[in-house]
């Protein structure tokens, strides 16, 4: 029999680690009890074959292949699930019972050339047999089974005033699917990779596809949430986005938007599945590998809060954004392409190159609120000198270990506006304190909140979740179509600040306001089309929650 495990050989020392429980157990398929488990306080179950080594067990999730020892490990953190049987299938039970674990280790790519990063199931069913009264038995695997279900659930991590949290188990989730987004796959998609996941996880869910433009935002507008305990978006950013906005619109804002959030990457951009991805840190995950690693994050539950902006047009439009505004180049790319969607991500790069034929010169104001105005520190206060003059290497230096600041304002009362202190009215000058741009002509403006303005566009690589901070970027009129190229080739790994192009701003801001001189163009919010008129917003920090990793 082969025995292949989510696992790597015990290593020296292992024994003194605190063991929570222990006992002889059969390996499914094989029904003789063979195998010693420890279940260990730092969330390991050691394996060890008592019969000799003949057989062995597979590596650890950050490796490959087989080993010839007798023992190995099961990481319990890549464990999305475990559940307890009474002997699956068969119409009369047996005594023994059983738990099987379901997990999903991370895996590099098995070439030099191949930086990708997968998750791979693996499923592993340990038999309990210690007594011949099949209730016994299955009182024996429902203890294991529910301790390790306690040890892999994760730990959030210490952040100064950042509250994190956990779904119940079991939980029940709200999923949105968009059948049209990206190339139209995300209904087969979920069928087959997510549900199957939710279902290990013991989430239940209830499906809504959606039927047209705006259906979102009116269903989460006016239904009763309080049956589920997440809202699951499967699609692209632009589904979330109508999402975000009908939360804003209820009497009960202020507890429902901070019901937990779910991205399911299933559209073209996919840019905050692969922001989320980022902060994580743990490898490059992309197409259908992105969505298994952000099923991923949804069963094992992990939340964490996420900044909104708050936008104002000239036409009186109030609009909730978790991930950018754009006008110029950029937005006319992302809206000229919507007819290559079938094509997926690749759309993007045929709609730049088509738009770089006629490069195109937007005439308008930006003003801002430079974030160093405002408190913004970590382990060590914001460097000062953030200004519109700061070239955007040494700003995004400055933000590349920031985190939220302790104080964190608390929101309105229940019923209340939700108040945009730092902006005044769009007929009024900004105020003194901000600082107004010098150029006038651009060929791009994007404001950003997250690290990623798409699944391969790393634009803000030192962004947060809740950084508290906008990342504003403008390309000036006089860059050159190479530079544009060379531009967009280093986003792919976010070094396109180090290219130090004359032409490229970049400044972290808390506020800003765009006010276009002519109308052209157009400007998009989270990828969705706004007409040509001025805008400013502001960012409010973790009025959002959204599932993580840890």
């Amino acid at each position: 029999m082969e025995r292949r495990a989510s696992a790597a050989p015990c290593e020296e020392g292992e024994d003194s680690e605190e063991v929570l429980l222990s006992g002889v157990f059969s390996l499914a398929p094989d029904p003789q009890p063979n195998y010693a488990l420890s279940l260990t306080k730092d969330a390991q179950l050691r394996v060890r074959r008592l019969d000799g080594p003949a057989g062995g067990g597979s590596s650890s999730s950050s490796s490959s292949g087989t080993t010839s020892s007798s023992s190995w490990s099961v990481c319990l953190s890549e464990c999305v699930g475990c559940q307890a049987v009474q002997s699956p299938g068969a119409p009369q039970p047996p005594p023994a019972a059983f738990f099987t674990l379901f997990l999903y280790p991370a895996r590099k790519g098995c070439c030099w050339w191949d930086a990708s990063t997968s998750r791979q199931r693996l499923v592993r069913t340990f038999g309990a047999c210690v007594s011949r009264e099949p209730a016994e038995n299955r009182r024996l695997a429902e203890t294991w089974a529910r301790e390790i279900r306690r040890l892999a659930a994760p730990r959030p991590p210490p952040r100064p005033g950042v509250t994190y949290g956990l779904l119940p188990r079991p939980c029940r989730v709200m999923v949105l699917l968009n059948p049209q987004s990206g190339s139209g796959r995300a209904p087969c998609l979920f069928r087959c990779h997510v549900q199957p996941m939710l279902k290990e996880a013991n989430i239940g869910f209830d499906l809504f596809v959606t039927e047209r433009r705006n259906y979102a935002w009116d269903m989460v507008k006016e239904k009763d949430l309080s049956r589920w305990d997440a809202l699951v978006v499967m699609a692209g950013d632009g589904l979330l986005y109508e999402v975000i906005n009908g939360l804003m619109e209820r009497p009960d804002w202020k507890s429902v938007i901070q019901k937990p959030l779910c991205i399911l990457p299933g559209g073209s951009g996919n840019a905050l599945a692969a922001s989320l991805n980022h902060y994580v840190g743990k490898g490059s995950f992309a197409k259908e590998d992105l969505l298994m690693n952000c099923t991923y994050f949804l069963c094992k539950g992990l939340y964490a809060p996420m900044d909104l902006v708050s936008l104002r047009t000239a036409s009186g439009k109030h609009l909730f954004s978790f991930l950018s505004f754009g006008w110029g180049f950029v937005s006319d790319v992302d809206i000229a392409s919507e007819r290559y969607r079938k094509l997926g991500s690749i759309r993007f790069t045929v709609g730049t190159f088509q738009l770089l034929a006629s490069l195109q010169v937007y005439k308008g104001r930006i003003s801002y609120l430079p974030a160093e105005d405002q408190s913004f520190t970590s382990d060590s206060s914001f460097p000062p000198g953030a200004q519109n003059d700061t070239s955007a290497q040494d700003a995004a230096q400055m933000l590349s270990n920031n985190i939220l600041s302790p104080s964190v304002p608390a929101l309105p009362s229940q019923d209340s506006v939700l108040e945009d202190s730092l902006l005044v009215p769009l007929e009024q000058p900004v105020p003194q304190h901000w600082t107004v741009a010098p150029q006038e002509e651009f060929v791009s403006i994007i404001a950003i909140f997250q690290s990623h303005l798409g699944a391969d566009l790393l634009l803000a690589p030192s962004a947060k979740l809740y950084d508290d901070a906008i990342h504003l970027f403008y390309l000036t009129a006089g860059v050159s179509r190479m530079a544009m190229i060379k531009f967009f080739m280093a986003m792919d790994k976010g070094t396109h600040l180090s290219l130090n192009n004359p032409h490229l701003h970049y400044v972290p801001v808390k506020a800003f306001r765009v006010e276009p001189f002519e109308s052209k163009g157009v400007m998009t919010v989270d990828g969705e089309v706004l007409a040509c008129e001025p805008v400013q917003g502001q960012i409010h920090r973790q009025l959002a929650r959204i599932i993580t990793g840890s």
